[in-house]
């Protein structure tokens, strides 16, 4: 195997794990942002490029060359700022519209010249098409940075592998034409691939540490409920302060992070945010719509070691998806928990329900609104 060829399987390979990662996390999620973010890495992964190509076997007629080669960066830019945009702002806003209309009018626009005779220089020919590219990697990855990766280093290598391989693609026009720096060019693009794929795979298939501190959790197996947390706290002591116990609620953050064990994992319930907040404890923002990736975190940390489950947002919850989904969040997360000999407890003002609904949740839990 040549070097060039072994860079371009490198370059292939790293585009599909990155793809991967992003398409898991899609699924789990059933976010619109991820959705397109998934698109976009999917025409990533079959770019055309004849150095990644040729040696590959695969060829690209040249007289189609010039034009098509141009069009996977106008989509891929298109679609990673209006990804970068639903992870950010939950939502498509006019002026999000309006930047994306500019964007595809002038991508348009451009290849059409490119099917003209009026530009001439492979380097021009380049500069808006890697200019978009290279611009909507940088700022996708800032948008990782501050707004859904956590401050492991791990996880930082997503972003900060997209921004190396955004800055990468500006020097494209110049770069690509200089003979001895292509191999090198194509190589550091397959490193920095690699790099943000390494960081896609711990956020997104790795999300909750295990528990290294091994205790005796002070609450019995089993499913429970109470009318307040006080009711709690007189049962079952400060069960928090222990590690191992996944907390689901909607208290202040910033309170609850002091008084929770450091090996407790938070779930925030809020639409205000979106990722991972804080390592220590681990706190996670959780839309109230999201309840199937929610289930599948807490039967994770039950995996790794987690034994009790605290959840107080109930109403909230039911608010948002309605009593039926909720209680199937319930009983699923409960049945989970139970099965692995862990612990649930749930605070429910009763209020909040009717007869039928509390007649439901007593059948399940222990304890029951007296």
């Amino acid at each position: 195997m040549t070097w060039e060829t072994a860079i371009a399987y490198l370059n292939f390979t790293s585009r599909w794990v990155l793809l991967t990662a992003v398409l898991y996390k899609a699924y789990q999620t059933r976010d619109k942002g991820w959705a397109l973010l998934t698109t976009a890495f999917l025409i990533d992964a079959m770019d055309i490029e004849d150095y990644i190509l040729g040696p590959l076997g695969i060829a690209i007629k040249p007289c189609a060359y010039t034009v098509a080669s141009k069009i996977p960066n106008f989509f891929i830019a298109i679609l990673l700022i209006w990804g970068a945009v639903h992870l950010k702002y939950g939502e498509s806003k006019l002026k999000h519209v309006i930047s994306i209309s500019t964007i595809t009018i002038t991508a348009y626009v451009w290849l059409f010249l490119l099917a003209t005779d009026l530009i001439e220089s492979p380097s021009v020919r380049s500069s808006i098409p890697s200019l978009f590219l290279g611009l909507s990697l940088i700022y996708f990855g800032v948008v990782l940075l501050n707004y859904v990766v956590s401050s492991h280093w791990i996880e930082r290598l997503f972003p900060w592998g997209l921004i190396l391989l955004g800055a990468l693609n500006l020097t494209y026009p110049v770069t690509r034409f200089i003979g001895w720096f292509v191999p090198i060019g194509f190589l550091l693009g397959a490193l920095f691939r690699l790099t943000a794929a390494t960081g896609a795979v711990k956020f997104v298939f790795y999300p909750v540490s295990p528990v290294t501190s091994k205790t005796e959790p002070d609450v019995k197996p089993g499913a429970f409920m109470f009318c307040s947390k006080a009711d709690v706290l007189s049962k079952f002591g400060e069960f928090y302060t222990k590690p191992g116990t996944v907390i689901v609620t909607r208290e202040d953050i910033m309170e609850l992070s002091q008084r929770v064990n450091p090996e407790s994992l938070v779930f925030w319930i809020t639409r205000a945010k979106e990722g991972k907040l804080s390592d220590s404890p681990t706190v996670y923002a959780t839309s109230p719509t999201r309840i199937d990736i929610l289930t599948d975190l807490i039967a994770r940390a039950v995996s790794q070691g987690y034994h009790v489950v605290y959840i107080d947002t109930f109403e909230y919850l039911m608010l948002e998806n309605g009593f039926e989904n909720a209680v199937k969040f319930l009983l699923n997360v409960k049945d989970r928990i139970t099965s692995a000999g862990g612990s649930v407890i749930l605070v429910v003002n009763p209020e909040a329900l009717d007869e039928k609904q509390r007649k439901i949740l007593e059948r399940e839990f222990e304890g029951g609104f007296r």
